[in-house]
């Protein structure tokens, strides 16, 4: 089929986009820490049914414990971290403009990988990450009443917001450190990535657990499992997200060039605006829908120079 890898990515960005919606509603529903530890359990839970089909045993094998030491760091870092941040900024501002931040990620990953693999960084990637900043400043950035420009959004979710983006790039090339480490031919090529994720989530389901604990007891858990409504969610979120959206990414850039794949998944800042109005009344100006076209086309360039 022509175009395949392009139908793909761009189901990936419609993935992605209901992640966020049904993280931010999830979110206010069930509390940023409840919905994690639910997200982890549910994604471990996915993982090792797809183990057990692939290759007859639920756990991953194949990696040398340096490998399982970098994923699990990639776990603390992008999910128990970048998570908690990211969830925190729906929260306050949204997940429409935290999507918009998220724009941020790849730059963030190009920036690590420069400084622990040695990757260059062009005068194009440079552009690239102008062109995004400017392009989250003219959606979050407007006339203040006693300043020419002022800030349209809580400064605490924007650092939320930040803190995810930083968080989930440096976390994805911590992930590929770890997968580098892998043993090649011990498992299929496209399996590795899946183990990855798996030891991310024991890192994220460990770490939010002991936070929930130490903040609310188990209690909100508990109250959580019969919440009927918000296990919806959070079994919708685990599928659109870790499941659906990761094993749809890997697939994508397999029928089709990697940086067309990853600059149409980086759609979803354009995609959410008006589910964002429909579901969340989050108003349409014209600043909004501008910033993220060009913070999605400072991506674009990113990937594709």
């Amino acid at each position: 089929m022509t175009y395949i890898g392009e139908f793909i990515s761009i189901a990936v960005a419609f993935s992605w986009t209901a992640t966020a919606l049904l993280s931010e509603a999830g979110s206010k529903r069930l509390g940023n820490l409840t919905l994690n530890v639910l997200r982890m359990a549910l994604a471990l839970v996915f993982s090792m049914m797809l183990f057990w089909i692939v290759m007859g045993s639920p756990w991953p094998s194949g990696g040398s414990m340096e490998a399982y030491g970098w994923m699990i760091l990639s776990g603390v870092v992008g999910y128990l971290i970048g998570d908690f941040c990211l969830f925190q900024c729906y929260i306050i501002i949204g997940s429409r403009y935290g999507q918009l931040f998220m724009t941020l990620a790849p730059l963030a990953a190009a920036c690590m990988a420069w400084l622990t693999l040695g990757q260059e960084m062009s005068t194009m990637s440079i552009v690239a990450m102008l062109i995004t900043l400017v392009g989250i400043s003219i959606s979050i950035l407007g006339r203040g009443k006693h300043h020419k420009v002022s800030l349209k959004l809580p400064f605490n979710g924007v650092l939320f917001a930040v803190g995810a983006a930083v968080c989930q790039g440096v976390g994805l090339v911590l992930s590929k450190i770890g997968m580098d480490h892998y043993q090649s031919g011990s498992i299929p090529d496209w399996l590795v990535p899946f183990s990855a994720n798996f030891f991310r989530c024991v890192a994220g389901i460990v770490g939010f657990t002991i936070l929930l604990y130490i903040r609310d007891g188990l209690s909100p858990l508990r109250e959580a499992l019969h919440d009927g409504k918000g296990m919806s969610m959070a079994v919708a979120t685990t599928i659109f997200g870790p499941f659906v959206g990761v094993g749809f990414s890997l697939m994508a850039v397999q029928y089709t060039n990697a940086g067309i794949a990853s600059t149409l998944m980086a759609l979803t800042p354009i995609i959410i605006i008006l589910p964002s109005y429909w579901l969340f009344h989050q108003p349409i100006t014209w600043r909004a829908v501008v910033g993220a076209a060009i913070s999605v086309l400072g991506v674009s360039l990113f990937f594709l120079h």
